[in-house]
Formats: C-alpha cells, structure tokens, sequence
C-alpha cells in the first residue's frame, strides 16, 4: 500500500483498529534509526522524532504527537524514551511499545558501558583526563543551552518566570527536595489550569521544531480515531500493573533479601527505583537530583566524574539519563565486594539501567489509554506548564553546581537560617577550565557551532594543553 492511499484509508474509515498500513518489522527499523540518530539531549532527541515520525513517515499528527509530549513531560524519568514508547504502543500495541522503547535505549548501554570501561581502565592516563577536562568545561555551556532552549518556550509570562526563580533559589539555596518542588509546582498548575487561569496556558517545553505547516491527525496513517487497544478496562489494566511491577521490583526485593540493605547492589537498586517515581521534569532534572544524591550522600563518584559521564552520555547515541548506568558502574566498580571490580561495575551499570527504565514501560501502557482520552483537557496542560516552567530552574541550578565544580578547585560548605549550598573558593578559580567554557559558550549562542563539534573541539584543546604542558 502506497503512502498516499494508506493514509486515505485510515482517514476515510470508520475503524479504528490497526490497519495504518505499517508492519512491526518495518517499525522496527524506523525506530532503530530514530535511536541511531538520538544525540544531544531530550529536546534534540524528540525533534528528531518529531522530524521522522509526524514529518516523514506521517504516523500521527501534530495534536497527538504534542498530546504524548504532554503526557510523558507529566511523568517522572526520561520523557524521550518514554514519548517513543507511548508512539510504538499507539502504532502496534504492547509490543510496539517494547519494541520502540527498547530500541530508544540500546545504543546507549552499549555504549555509555563501553565508556565506562575504558574510563575507569585509562582514566587516569594524562591525555584520557586531559580529554575529559575540555569535555566537562564545554557541558557547562551545553546546560546553559538547555536551560535557554526550554525556557525560550516555558517561561512567556511573568507567572512562569516567577515559578522557575522561586525552583532556582529553593534548589540551589535552601536545598529543598527536588521532588518536591515539581509536585508542588504541578499541583499549583492543576489547580490553576481547571480554573482557566490564562497564564497557565502555554506550551510544553520539547515542542517540535517551528516552521512548515503543521500535519493533521487525519491526514496520517493512524488517523484521528481512538485505536481499539486505547480503550482502558480493569482488566487489562491490572494485567499490566501486575507484570511491569514484577519486572521492576521482584529484582530489588531479591536483592535487599540476599545482601540486605547496606549493600552497594541493594543501595543502587534502591536509589534509582526510588529516583524512577520522583524525579520528574525530565533528564536535565533527573541529572541535578542524582548529582546531588550520588555525590555527596553515597560518595559513589566526584563531581568531576559526574560531569565526565554527562559528557559521555551528550556525545553518544540514546538518552542523555543514561548518565546514569555511569553512576550505577561506578559505585560498584569502587565497592565491588567479592566481585572484581570490572564485574561489579558492569552488573551495577546494567542494575541501574533496569530499574530506571523499567517504571517507564508501566507508565506508559498503564496510562495511556486513559490519558489518550484526555486531549485538550486543560488542568493536564496546567500542570505541564507550572512543572517545566520550575524545571528551567532546576536545569538553572544544575548549569550552575556544574559550573561551580569546574571553574574551580574548591569549594566551602555555607549553612545557616535555613540555607545551604556550596559556594567556590575564589583562590582555587582554574583559569583555563573557565576559558574553554567561556569559549564553549560563544561558539553554541553566538555562532551557533552544533552540540558535538563544540564538545569535540574543546576535549581537543585539552589534550593540546596537556601536551603544551599548560596543565
């Protein structure tokens, strides 16, 4: 069936069952290329996305694609994978989905562990370090471009501006829990939105790219109809609680069982199924949460790595929350047990990514059929906006601990009247590490130099001024 005729018929019939015209096996090279092509960050991962599924293949339209967008921008964890996910089960059910979001995340395990490896092997060696110097000064500005590049969409109005200062100041100076100021920026958004409050009423933060007119529902294959398996009953609901629940947490209670609580494996278990139901807002602000917890309560890894694997994970295929199998080798790599330390950081990589991406499956066939039901529904899309406006903030504050922890050798705890941050020690600047951001900076907003040439071309300088012997 020709494309033209396959959308025809989606669009002329009454049914709403899969006959769009589009196999699983031709999906599944569709999304291995959408994987494939996954680089720089969630917002540049779902303009990709947006660019093959509603532009080129025509799958589904502009309101549905914005309306999964919403949806998965609500949920805690990853909202790229988690959009793939949603349109795999939307085009070809349950195993649509698995097949979408699995494809979304193979690149990245393969390589982040590869990485990993490598790191923890030749990472001391001058040039490897001098590599991962240059790569954390430009990161720095690769956050400062998210922060813009989502805010530049969240915050049009003086509501949201204020929402995200108010996330800014709680994150960074008060050292209020993150989950809790999202949940509470939410609720105030819902609130707001279901009274029709008009600043409430923006849009998403990842909206596709601007330009060209927008594609229909009814002019795609999948039509405007509600598929048939987007019907929700109890039944299949449970059925699916009951299975995603298992997969995800029948490993973490093996665990605290056999090794109990205490343990690097139960701790890793633990911490990121904990971090998969509370870290909402997307990867940049899971990022500041797990920094934040990984640094300085379980002592797994330096801010130094943490910027290192963020590297990683800007510069290679896949989600940029795959950051956070880095995080998992780590910590076991360097309490590894009875284990070698290769082996224990290989399988605490590899924890860590089950059971954050797990949860995600559940979310999503889960919730789905129900939130498919719910498009234009003005309290979701109250929520959306308050929780990405404080997300800007969160990104804000993440952009600046980075920063802090570069540009400087040192810094000093400052606590008291209910702050609490880590402020530099201006003695300790490194000048060098502030001159290739700065430089970062400028060659991403002025001349708008792409993600990858700039985080290339400043771990190059890095290893010049390593054999320079500037460093």
């Amino acid at each position: 069936m020709s494309h033209a005729a396959a959308v025809k018929t989606r669009s002329d019939g009454a049914g709403s069952g899969l006959d769009h015209g589009v196999t699983l096996r031709e999906a599944f090279w569709v999304w291995l290329r959408v994987a494939a092509l996954s680089f720089g960050g969630p917002a540049a991962q779902i303009a990709v996305m947006h660019r093959i599924i509603v532009e080129e293949k025509r799958w589904i339209g502009e309101e549905r694609f914005l309306h999964a967008l919403n949806y998965c921008m609500l949920l805690p964890g990853p909202e790229a994978q988690q959009l793939a996910t949603y349109i795999g089960w939307l085009m070809h059910r349950t195993v649509g989905g698995i097949v979408a979001g699995i494809l979304f995340v193979i690149p990245g395990v393969i390589s982040i562990m590869a990485l990993s490896v490598a790191y923890v092997m030749f990472g001391n060696v001058g040039v490897v370090a001098a590599l991962f110097f240059g790569l954390k000064a430009a990161v720095i500005a690769v956050v400062l471009q998210a922060v813009v590049r989502v805010g530049s969409r969240a915050l049009r109005n003086r509501t949201m501006i204020g929402l995200a200062a108010l996330a800014f100041l709680g994150i960074f100076v008060f050292a209020i829990p993150f989950p809790v100021i999202v949940l509470a920026a939410g609720l105030i958004g819902f609130v707001a939105g279901r009274a029709g409050v008009p600043a409430f009423q923006v849009g998403g933060g990842h909206g596709p790219a601007k330009g060209g007119a927008a594609v229909a529902d009814r002019d795609t294959l999948l039509g405007e109809d509600l598929p048939d398996h987007a019907r929700p009953t109890l039944g299949s609901a449970l059925r699916v609680a009951a299975v995603c629940l298992a997969l995800w947490l029948v490993p973490v209670v093996a665990l605290l069982a056999a090794l109990g609580p205490g343990h690097v494996f139960s701790q890793i278990a633990t911490f990121f199924s904990t971090m998969a139901v509370v870290t909402f807002g997307g990867a940049y602000a899971v990022l500041a949460y797990v920094a934040q917890q990984a640094v300085e309560t379980y002592n797994w890894l330096k801010p130094g790595e943490m910027l290192d694997g963020l590297g990683m994970a800007e510069t290679t295929p896949g989600p940029l929350i795959m950051v956070l199998q880095f995080v998992g080798f780590m910590g076991a790599y360097r309490d590894p047990g009875a284990l070698s330390p290769l082996w224990a950081g290989v399988l605490g990589g590899l924890l860590a990514t089950w059971v954050t991406f797990v949860p995600c499956f559940l979310f999503i066939f889960l919730g789905a059929p129900f939130i498919e039901r719910l498009r234009g529904n003005r309290a979701l899309h109250g929520a959306l906006s308050a929780i990405t406006a404080a997300v800007v903030g969160v990104i804000l504050n993440l952009a600046v601990w980075f920063a802090i922890h570069t540009a400087f050798r040192e810094t000093r705890p400052v606590a008291g009247y209910g702050v609490q941050f880590d402020a530099p020690v201006l003695a300790s600047v490194d000048a060098w590490a502030v001159a290739l951001a700065l430089a970062a900076t400028v060659a991403m907003f002025r001349f708008r130099v792409g993600m990858i040439p700039t985080l290339a071309a400043c771990s190059a300088a890095g290893v010049v001024l390593y054999l320079a012997g500037a460093r």
